[in-house]
């Protein structure tokens, strides 16, 4: 598994920050403000998009400054909405992408403790029901979310796509691979997920006026 770049950067400007608080050399400051802008660059966060997810409707909304660009269906918890440990539920309210995972890996791509196994496994393969092609590792930013890093809850592909729709997964947001490719293209880290348990429509506004078939809009995207 590839280390992402802001991760590097990070830990080299932790690593290089505490030396320099040990021992400060000559001309420190031309340095120290070279490494303020390192880490101001791997702080990067993606303000411009917003993903929703209803629960009732097992749909996904993708937004771009507020504007709808993407609707995909999903699966989430059979168990239904909760953030307790070890109760594999869903989480509801604000959260945000903490880390991505699986740049470039064909779909299919099987994804063990959030590394490649070598194995790819198709679609609807029988008996079969691992993480592939990509994870977006979600981290909650309320109380009633405060575990969902620790309990690892991911939105990434499943080769169970005739699931997809109904609520069957064991606590992650399940999408189909070249759904989750398209998502994870689009997000960048930091970029906000509202998960609720009401309508989606309710939530996301134009929806309603969105037509049920697939068009194709600007970003290349679909509207489902």
């Amino acid at each position: 598994m590839r280390v992402p770049i802001t991760r590097t950067v990070e830990a080299a400007v932790s690593a290089a920050s505490t030396k320099l608080a040990r021992d400060p050399p000559a001309g420190t400051g031309a340095f120290l403000f070279l490494l303020l802008f390192l880490a101001s660059c791997a702080t990067h966060k993606d303000m411009q998009h917003r993903v929703v997810i209803s629960v009732k409707d097992q749909r996904l909304a993708v937004l771009d400054r507020q504007t709808l660009i993407a609707v995909y269906p999903v699966s989430t918890s059979k168990y239904g909405v909760g953030d307790w440990r070890g109760s594999y539920r869903t989480p509801v309210g604000e959260l945000e992408i903490a880390q991505k995972i699986g740049d470039g890996m064909p779909p299919g791509t099987v994804f063990k403790d959030r590394r490649r196994t070598g194995e790819i496994v198709g679609v609807n393969a029988p008996g079969r029901d691992p993480i592939v092609t990509r994870i977006i590792w979600l981290r909650g930013l309320e109380l009633q979310n405060g575990n969902a890093f620790r309990r690892d809850i991911y939105i990434h592909g499943t080769p169970e796509e005739r699931n997809i729709g109904l609520p069957v997964s064991y606590g992650c947001v399940r999408m189909k691979s070249e759904d989750v490719v398209k998502l994870y293209d689009v997000v960048g880290t930091g970029a906000h997920v509202t998960i609720v348990d009401e309508p989606l429509a309710a939530v996301v506004s134009g929806l309603a006026n969105a037509t049920q078939t697939a068009l194709t809009i600007r970003s290349g995207m679909t509207i489902r």
